[in-house]
C-alpha cells in the first residue's frame, strides 16, 4: 500500500509542481517580457496539449521540459526530445533533438538535431543539423550542416556545409562547402567550396574554388578559377578574370577580360613545335595567348604535341607596327615516341620578342624571335635549349 502511494506521487508531481509555479511566477520567471503581463513559470510538457502549462497561455515559461512543447513566450531554458514551438519570442537556451521553432525573435542559443526556424531575428548563436532560418536578420553566429536562409540581413559569422543564403546584406564572414550569396552588399570575408555571389558590392576577399560574382563594385581581393564584377578596386587572382566597366587595380590570371578586350586567331609556325593555334585575349597595352602546336619532334616521328601559354605587353613603334616581348611555359608530350627513347613529357620556358604589321583592322602578319629552354619534370636539367624562330598571321579584329 505504501509502496502504490508513492508511485501515485511520483506520478502526479510534475503536475503538482507545474501549477504551483504556474500560481507563483514572479519568484521564478522574474519580469515578463515585452507586453506579456502574466508569465506562467515552468512547464513539464509530454506532447502539446498534454502539458502543465495551458497551451493558450499568454505569458512567459521560464523552465521547459518535455518531448514536444508549445509555449507562448520562453524566457529562460526549454529542453525537448523532439522539438519545441514558442509563438512569439525566446530569451535564453533553446535545445531540442530535431527542431525549435520561434514565431518571432530569438536571443540567445538554439541547438537543434535538424533545424532552427526564427520568423523574425536572431541575436546569439543557433546551431542545426541540417537547416537555419530566420525570417530577417540574424546578428550572431549561425552554424548548420546543410543550409543558413537569412531574409535580411545577417551581421555575423555563418558556417553551411552547402549554402549560406542573405536575401539582403553579409557584413560578417561566411564559410560554406558549395555557395555563399548575398542579394546585395557583402562586407569581410566569404569562403566557399564553389560559388560566392554578391548581388551588390563586395568589400574584402572572396575566396570560392569555381567562382567569384559581384554584380556591383568589387573593393578588395577575389580569388578563384573565375573572377567576375562589374566595376573592381582591387585584385582578381584567377584563372580567368573578368570586369564590365572599369578596373582600379590589377588582374593576375591566365585569362584577363573586359568588355574592350580583342579575342583573336594566332596561326604560326617555327622550329619549335612546327604547327600552331592559339586564342589572343588583347587589351589595350597586354595580351595572353592559350593555345596548342605539334609535332615537337620531326614530321618523321610519331605524333607529339604541346599546350602553352603565354602573357605579354604590346606597344606602337611606328603607325601599323607594333613591338612585343612575353614569356610562356609550354608542356610537352611525345606519347608512343617514348618507345624510342623519347622523354615521355617535357616542359619549356621561353621568352619571345615579336614584330608586328596590321595589314588591316582585322589581319595581321608577325615574326619572332626568342629563346626556350626544354627541361625534365623529373629531374632539373634540361633537355634541349636554343633560339626560337618564329612567324605568323592574326585573324580577327584588333
Amino acid at each position: 500500500m505504501k509502496r502504490l502511494r508513492f508511485i501515485c506521487i511520483l506520478l502526479f508531481l510534475p503536475v503538482w509542481v507545474g501549477t504551483i509555479f504556474s500560481q507563483t511566477p514572479q519568484a521564478f520567471c522574474g519580469e515578463p517580457m515585452g507586453n506579456q503581463k502574466k508569465p506562467v513559470g515552468i512547464d513539464l510538457s509530454l506532447w502539446r496539449k498534454i502539458s502543465t502549462q495551458p497551451n493558450d497561455s499568454i505569458g512567459s515559461t521560464c523552465f521547459n521540459v518535455g518531448v514536444f512543447s508549445t509555449m507562448n513566450n520562453l524566457a529562460g531554458v526549454g529542453l525537448n526530445v523532439l522539438g519545441s514551438i514558442v509563438q512569439h519570442d525566446v530569451r535564453g537556451l533553446q535545445v531540442a533533438g530535431f527542431w525549435n521553432l520561434t514565431g518571432q525573435s530569438m536571443r540567445g542559443v538554439q541547438l537543434a538535431g535538424i533545424t532552427n526556424v526564427n520568423g523574425n531575428d536572431l541575436a546569439g548563436v543557433a546551431v542545426s543539423g541540417l537547416v537555419g532560418i530566420n525570417g530577417n536578420r540574424t546578428r550572431g553566429v549561425q552554424v548548420s550542416g546543410l543550409v543558413n536562409i537569412n531574409g535580411d540581413d545577417n551581421d555575423g559569422l555563418s558556417i553551411g556545409g552547402l549554402m549560406n543564403l542573405s536575401g539582403n546584406q553579409t557584413r560578417g564572414v561566411q564559410f560554406s562547402g558549395m555557395s555563399n550569396i548575398t542579394g546585395l552588399n557583402f562586407k569581410g570575408v566569404s569562403v566557399s567550396g564553389l560559388l560566392n555571389i554578391a548581388g551588390g558590392d563586395a568589400t574584402g576577399v572572396q575566396v570560392s574554388g569555381l567562382s567569384n560574382i559581384t554584380v556591383g563594385r568589387m573593393c578588395g581581393v577575389q580569388i578563384a578559377p573565375a573572377n567576375i564584377a562589374v566595376r573592381a578596386k582591387g585584385v582578381q587572382i584567377g584563372l580567368f578574370n573578368y570586369y564590365k566597366e572599369r578596373l582600379d587595380g590589377i588582374q593576375l590570371g591566365l585569362v584577363n577580360a573586359n568588355p574592350s578586350t580583342r579575342v583573336q586567331l594566332v596561326l604560326y609556325g617555327g622550329n619549335s613545335t612546327k604547327l600552331n593555334v592559339a586564342a589572343r585575349f588583347k587589351n589595350r597595352l597586354f595580351y595572353t595567348m592559350l593555345g596548342t602546336g605539334m609535332p615537337y619532334l620531326k614530321f618523321s616521328n610519331k605524333f607529339s604535341g604541346s599546350l602553352f601559354y603565354r602573357a605579354g605587353l604590346e606597344v606602337p613603334l611606328y603607325k601599323r607596327l607594333y613591338v612585343s616581348g612575353d614569356m610562356g611555359y609550354q608542356h610537352i608530350e611525345t606519347f608512343k615516341n617514348e618507345n624510342m627513347g623519347y622523354p615521355a613529357r617535357l616542359y619549356s620556358l621561353q621568352g619571345r620578342i615579336n614584330l608586328e604589321y596590321r595589314l588591316t583592322d582585322r589581319m595581321g602578319l608577325f615574326v619572332t624571335g626568342g629563346y626556350g629552354w626544354d627541361r625534365y619534370y623529373s629531374r632539373s636539367a634540361n633537355y634541349d635549349k636554343g633560339v626560337l624562330v618564329e612567324g605568323g598571321i592574326i585573324l580577327f579584329k584588333y
